[in-house]
């Protein structure tokens, strides 16, 4: 079943249960997936990977809204925002641990054969691609940076 599917099915559960975070988090993703149909080049059809990507962008963004929130002492509309991040996370993958994303990025850099932070493009081009959907961007950039450092 794709994720639109989920979403569906998902969306009338809380929809009949009354669930207005759920609700409001799952159109959310339906928004997002028909906005991605409909883009140029779509052609009516995104792939798993589009998918996986869509919903990292709408976690990445809810929580720059959770931070600008807590910076200006809204914690009503914090409080919104970590809603719709729990159930938008249920549907990613489990997220690598800040250790098993040091232990992976280790052997990445073995791999590369990086040494010094110079060798921080090479390392992060290799990470970015194998880690996609499993760790955020900017978690993968300051571990590769801490490790480079030693």
């Amino acid at each position: 079943m794709g994720l639109e599917q989920k979403v569906m099915t998902d969306l009338k559960t809380a929809m009949l249960a009354k669930d207005e975070k759920t609700v409001r988090s799952l159109r959310a993703i339906k928004a997002a997936i028909i906005l991605a149909k409909t883009s140029e080049g779509a052609g009516g059809e995104i792939t798993e990977e589009t998918e996986q990507k869509l919903l990292q962008k709408l976690v990445k963004q809810r929580n720059d809204s959770l931070e600008i929130f807590r910076q200006q002492k809204r914690e009503d509309l914090a409080k919104k925002e970590l809603e719709e991040i729990a159930v938008i996370e249920k549907f990613l993958p489990k997220q690598l641990s800040d250790a098993e994303l040091k232990e992976k990025l280790t052997a990445i850099i073995a791999q590369t054969g990086a040494s010094s932070p110079a060798d921080m493009g090479k390392v992060m081009g290799v990470a970015s691609k194998q880690l996609a959907g499993l760790a955020e961007g900017k978690a993968i950039s300051t571990a590769v940076k801490e490790l480079l450092a030693k």
